[in-house]
C-alpha cells in the first residue's frame, strides 16, 4: 500500500497523526520513499522531528537534512493554497487530518473552525484539479459529531465530508474517501486525561451530565481505519468503525476506583450532545458492512448504485446510547488501554506510545 509512496499527512504532529506516522515508518504496509507532515506548529513539528532523529542522527543532520529524509517535516497551513499547492507536488496518498476539533472553542470562534475543517479541504480539492497532480487517494478524517451536527465543529466535518465526496464528480483521477469515528481514548484535550489530573489534584472529577454516552475508540483504531480506507474504500464512501460506547459516569467511576474522590456534574457546555450518532437514520439507507467497519455510501446518484433491501445494514441510527458498556465493562477497556495511570501520559496529556 505504501510501498515507494509519497504520502503527505496534514496535521501529522497530533494524536492521530503521531500514531499514523510512526505506523507508516514501520513499514508494515511496504517503505514509502517520502513521508511529509504538514503542520502550522513549529514546536510540535520540532519535539516530532527530535524524538526519531536522536534514535539515528545527530541534531544538526535532523535540522538542515530535512528535505534528504524518508520523514519530510513543512511549516505550513491547509488554510493556505500556496502552501497546500506546494505540499502536494509528487505526492500519491493524502491523509488530512489537520482540523479545530475542540466543541467549546468551534462554537467560539466558527469562522476559524471553516477556515480549517471546509476550506483546508476544498484548498485541497482545488490544488489537485487545477494542478492534475497525481495523487490516488485522499481521505478526510472526520467525526461522529458530523452526523446530525448540533455544532460548529460538527457542521464544518460535515462539510468536509462533503467536499471530499463531491470532488469525485469533477476529479475522477483520485479517489476520496473520508472515515469517521468517535472519541479517541487519551488523544490530545480528551476527558479522561483531565480525569486523570483532577484525581492527582484531589478532586473533584467534573462531568457535565451522568447520562452522556459516547463511542470509544483507541489511537490505534483509528489508524486502522484511515489505513482500510486507503485500501478499499470505494469513490464518496465514509467508513465508520464498529465500536463501543460508554457512559460518562461510569469512566468517572472507574479512574476514581476506591480512592473516595468526588464527583462533579458541572452541565452541558455550548454544542455538546447528549449522545452521539455514527450514522443517521437517513444515511442507513445506503450503508453496508463490511468486516469490522461500516461503509456510508455517497448520496450522488453518479457515486451510489443503490443498494437492495438485503443489503440494508439497519433500520435504526447508530447511536452511542446502545449496548453502552456497563461500569466493569469500561473500566476493563481502560485498563487494557493503559489509562487507569497519570504517569502514562506526556506533559501534552497524550498517551505515551
Amino acid at each position: 500500500m505504501f510501498e515507494n509512496k509519497t504520502i503527505l499527512v496534514t496535521g501529522g504532529t497530533g494524536s492521530m497523526g503521531k500514531i499514523l506516522v510512526k505506523r507508516i515508518l514501520s513499514g508494515e504496509f511496504g517503505v514509502p520513499k517520502k513521508l511529509i507532515i504538514l503542520s502550522r506548529d513549529e514546536a510540535k513539528q520540532h519535539f516530532l522531528r527530535m524524538s526519531y532523529a536522536n534514535r539515528i542522527i545527530s541534531m544538526d543532520d535532523a535540522v538542515y537534512d530535512n528535505f534528504k529524509k524518508v520523514l519530510e517535516f513543512r511549516i505550513g497551513d491547509v488554510r493556505s493554497y500556496s502552501d497546500v499547492v506546494s505540499a502536494l507536488r509528487g505526492v500519491n496518498i493524502v491523509v488530512n487530518a489537520a482540523a479545530l476539533k475542540q466543541v467549546p472553542t468551534c462554537e467560539y470562534f466558527p469562522h476559524q473552525a471553516i477556515l480549517t475543517n471546509c476550506i483546508g479541504a476544498s484548498n485541497i480539492v482545488r490544488a489537485l484539479a487545477e494542478n492534475n497532480f497525481p495523487v490516488e487517494v485522499v481521505v478526510g478524517v472526520s467525526t461522529d459529531k458530523a452526523s446530525k451536527p448540533v455544532n460548529a465543529m460538527g457542521m464544518s466535518k460535515a462539510l468536509m465530508e462533503r467536499i471530499f465526496t463531491s470532488a469525485n464528480i469533477l476529479n475522477n483521477k483520485t479517489r476520496f474517501v473520508c472515515v469517521r469515528y468517535g472519541n479517541v481514548l487519551a488523544s490530545r484535550g480528551s476527558v479522561i486525561p483531565l480525569f486523570l489530573k483532577q484525581l492527582k489534584a484531589g478532586g473533584p472529577l467534573t462531568i457535565t451530565s451522568p447520562d452522556m454516552t459516547r463511542f470509544l475508540i483507541n489511537l490505534e483504531k483509528a489508524v486502522d481505519t484511515v489505513f482500510a480506507a486507503i485500501q478499499y474504500a470505494e469513490a464518496g464512501e465514509t467508513l465508520v468503525p464498529i465500536a463501543p460506547s460508554a457512559n460518562i459516569m461510569n469512566i468517572a467511576r472507574s479512574i476514581v476506583g476506591n480512592s473516595g474522590v468526588p464527583i462533579e456534574v458541572t452541565g452541558i457546555r455550548p454544542g455538546e450532545k447528549m449522545h452521539e450518532i455514527l450514522i443517521s437514520e437517513e444515511e442507513v439507507h445506503h450503508t453496508v458492512k463490511r468486516g469490522d467497519y461500516f461503509a456510508i455510501k455517497s448520496m450522488l446518484p453518479e457515486l451510489n448504485d443503490g443498494l437492495s433491501d438485503s443489503e440494508n445494514v439497519r433500520s435504526t441510527e447508530y447511536s452511542s446510547s446502545e449496548d453502552v458498556l456497563d461500569l466493569e465493562q469500561t473500566r476493563q477497556l481502560l485498563e487494557d488501554n493503559g489509562l487507569l495511570n497519570f504517569d502514562n501520559f506526556d506533559s501534552e496529556d497524550e498517551i505515551l506510545k
